[in-house]
């Protein structure tokens, strides 16, 4: 039973990685179920089996990338290191994301932020990047408290962090950046840090 659970998981994220392609590359109205089934040589129904529809494959799409983010981030976030170094760190994991894994980042930016409608019934404001916002959020509340991050609205914060991020990523997207993504991450990770640090805390 532990074997056929482990293989659907499997194939499960097999039907999300091709449909992120597809939905990234093409956009979400141009793609259809049966171009995702046959790019993993799936018939149609038994796609229907995994997702009942597009729009339910769109929104767990976005939830696997809020997690698998979540997930690195969570590790950031218990480590005993300087708050200026778990900004560094994110923000090299975003970037590597961003290089390595470029559609996943061209989702969220053309996909999720620009299609709300699709987003509407089920994931509603934040719900669907519910865990990568809860370790974001951790972060903060940490800096905050060890005093070295500016006690602020989060979403102000927030908004600065991935302004950042999001800003760099679309840079590299549209192939403007005259050095490789990674190479920006200390200087991004610094300006960053001073945007968001204490009056106390060192520069």
């Amino acid at each position: 039973m532990k074997i056929k659970t482990e293989k659907k998981r499997q194939r499960r994220v097999e039907i999300l990685l091709a449909a992120l392609e597809l939905f990234s590359q093409r956009g979400y109205y141009v793609t259809t179920m049966p171009e995702i089934a046959k790019k993993i040589q799936m018939s149609v129904g038994n796609l229907y089996n995994y997702f009942s529809s597009k729009e339910d494959l769109a929104q767990a799409i976005i939830q696997y990338i809020s997690q698998m983010l979540a997930e690195k981030i969570h590790d950031v976030n218990n480590q005993p290191i300087s708050v200026k170094e778990k900004i560094r760190q994110i923000v090299k994991i975003y970037f590597d994301i961003a290089a390595d894994q470029p559609q996943m980042i061209e989702y969220f930016l053309r996909i999720y932020l620009a299609n709300r409608e699709v987003f509407s019934d089920g994931c509603e404001g934040m719900i669907c990047v519910a865990p990568f916002m809860t370790e974001i959020m951790v972060f903060f509340e940490e800096g905050v408290r060890a005093e070295d991050l500016r006690n602020q609205d989060f979403f102000s914060a927030f908004g600065l962090f991935m302004g950042y991020l999001g800003g760099m990523a679309f840079l590299k997207g549209e192939n403007v950046l005259p050095k490789e993504l990674q190479s920006y991450s200390d200087e991004i990770a610094e300006n960053i840090y001073r945007a968001l640090k204490s009056d106390g805390a060192p520069a």
